[in-house]
């Protein structure tokens, strides 16, 4: 106990803390009361300038659909942290979108997937805040969006979240940073932005302080490709090509993750560009994003294959042509609406947009296939305009490539397309070129002894010529490395068999693994392959488990959230 004269000091002096002051005060007190030199080692009481009367406490989330979104918001909540102020990292798939009304400060970081629609992963989030109408009066937000600006619905995820916090009455403290896929740079002023505008009272110094780099950048590699090899055979209508490239610096991937390349537009077409429009080829040109010589920017930093209708609008514009709203190439138009000369063709090299890269499942292993060896699987792709054919421009730039040939890539990781826990089993549904991922999952479980079970349907159009992989597919049933192998070759029978039908054939089985525990994986076309298979998953879902529609839909939903399933579609 203390003495009455000590007792009255301590009261007189406790009576003007603050709730921090008196805080520290009593772990002061603890220490003294513990005999530890506790006193040379505290803080002073206003050590924390940087956060001292600024917000506390922010909310950082990110909707990702290949992991890049995950990676940014990770990286930035570091910056902020680093300055002293506290972030909750949120991911979109796992958070409560009825916690939104309790939050103060909100900051989404979210990609855009496809034709403008948000990743999968953050779906619900999207659709809970569009279909429902909530109180968000007390939220003050702000929204980084993700996107490729060769896509003609550049970060329009990014724009919907913003539109609609707004509707709901959130308080906009920061504007709309819509950044391409080079990112780095702009995601770094955006965290500091977030910083200033959250934490105005900090101290001057603080507040001009860089933002360190965000380290998020891709790294390329150079490649040879040491082997090409078309898996369709003679007869086939198709070519799909086994492509395999060998690099001197080691490589690190997780199955599941894909192989990035920008293409190279055609020689001849550059020249006939270049001749039709008479510019000096080897004239150097400042862009939005790179400086080069016309036919380097022709060759390989711009799109001139299929423009957006917004390109061929500004075209129209420059050149004085009354042009209809299409889509046609830079050639094209050129034909059939020229430039007056090389000035103004000029100015058309300062509307295309940057030539976007092209992403290719990688079908390797590294514990199969070593750390300087990587593995895609690509369909030449095969299209007719006014009867003349034409090459889809990246899988006609792979599949010309020749042996000894060097390529610059970068490998992207799987957000949410990876294997899960080596005993855990699988069920992989890829026809066509959706076998790539499932040819690495494979490899990877065959070569590290995984005890979880594989269980794949695939399907393609004739099973003597379109059967790809298939001397692997079956030394890993003889192994027992596969457990089942469902076919599905529609051109070989009267009525057209796909894999959902072949899923359907199997409902009961299909369902006992899934009741086991098993994740189910879908590689493919978007439409209307991997739409029909998920029709097919609910209805097996429904009748062998003995559910309503709506509990099959929950039951789905769930094993997406949980990483169980997941769908890499295009």
């Amino acid at each position: 106990m203390l003495s009455e004269s000590k007792l009255n000091v301590l009261k007189q002096i406790s009576g003007d803390l603050s709730r921090d002051e008196a805080i520290w005060a009593s772990g002061y007190l603890a220490g003294i009361a513990g005999g530890s030199s506790i006193t040379a080692v505290l803080p002073p009481l206003e050590t924390n300038t940087t956060t001292q009367n600024a917000v506390k406490k922010i909310t950082l989330a990110y909707g990702t659909e290949t992991g890049n979104s995950k990676k940014l918001a990770t990286a930035l909540a570091g910056i902020v942290k680093k300055k002293g102020l506290q972030v909750k990292l949120a991911d979109l798939s796992q958070y409560k979108p009825k916690d939104l009304a309790k939050e103060e400060f909100f900051f989404v970081v979210i990609s855009t997937q496809g034709e403008g629609e948000p990743p999968a992963l953050a779906k619900k989030f999207y659709d809970y805040i569009h279909e429902n109408e909530i109180d968000l009066s007390g939220l003050k937000y702000g929204i980084l969006a993700l996107g490729d600006s060769s896509y003609p619905l550049f970060c329009q995820t990014g724009e919907d979240v913003d539109s609609r916090f707004e509707i709901l009455g959130a308080q906009r403290i920061i504007p709309l940073k819509k950044c391409d896929i080079d990112y780095e740079q702009e995601a770094s002023h955006w965290i500091e932005h977030v910083f200033e505008t959250v934490n105005k009272n900090a101290v001057q110094s603080t507040k001009n302080a860089l933002a360190p780099k965000v380290s998020t950048g891709r790294k390329k590699f150079q490649g040879k490709v040491s082997a090409i090899i078309n898996l369709n055979d003679i007869t086939s209508e198709k070519e799909t090509y086994h492509i395999e490239i060998e690099t001197e610096e080691a490589l690190s991937y997780q199955p599941g993750a894909a192989l990035g390349v920008i293409p190279f537009n055609s020689k001849e077409v550059v020249d006939e560009i270049i001749t039709l429009t008479g510019i000096n080829s080897k004239k150097q040109v400042e862009t939005a994003k790179v400086t080069d010589t016309v036919e380097e920017l022709l060759l390989k930093h711009l799109n001139i294959s299929y423009l957006l209708k917004s390109v061929v609008a500004q075209y129209a514009k420059i050149t004085g042509h009354s042009i209809p709203e299409v889509r046609l190439s830079l050639l094209d138009l050129l034909r059939i609406y020229p430039v007056k000369n090389a000035d103004e063709f000029e100015e058309i090299l300062q509307i295309l947009t940057a030539q976007a890269p092209r992403l290719y499942s990688i079908s390797s292993s590294l514990e199969a296939h070593g750390d300087t060896e990587i593995h895609i699987t690509v369909a030449k792709s095969e299209f007719f305009i006014d009867h003349q054919k034409h090459n889809g421009l990246c899988s006609g730039f792979l599949s010309e490539f020749k042996e000894g040939g060097e390529i610059e890539f970068y490998i992207q990781e799987a957000g949410h397309f990876k294997l899960p826990e080596a005993d855990k089993d699988i069920i992989m549904i890829g026809p066509g070129t959706g076998i790539a991922p499932f040819r690495s999952f494979l490899w990877e479980r065959d070569a590290t002894g995984a005890e979880g079970r594989n269980w794949l349907f695939f399907g393609d159009r004739n099973f003597v010529s379109d059967f790809l992989y298939q001397a692997e597919l079956q030394d890993f049933l003889k192994t027992g490395s596969l457990t089942h192998l469902d076919l599905a070759f529609s051109r070989d029978t009267a009525e057209k068999v796909y894999v959902q039908h072949r899923l359907e054939q199997k409902a009961q089985e299909v369902f006992y693994w899934l009741e086991g525990g098993a994740s189910v994986y879908v590689c493919g076309a978007k439409e209307p392959m991997a739409r029909d298979v998920e029709q097919t998953l609910l209805t097996i879902i429904q009748t062998e488990g003995k559910r309503s529609k709506e509990d099959a839909v929950t039951y789905l939903e769930e094993m997406e959230l949980s990483g169980r399933y997941a769908k890499d579609v295009y």
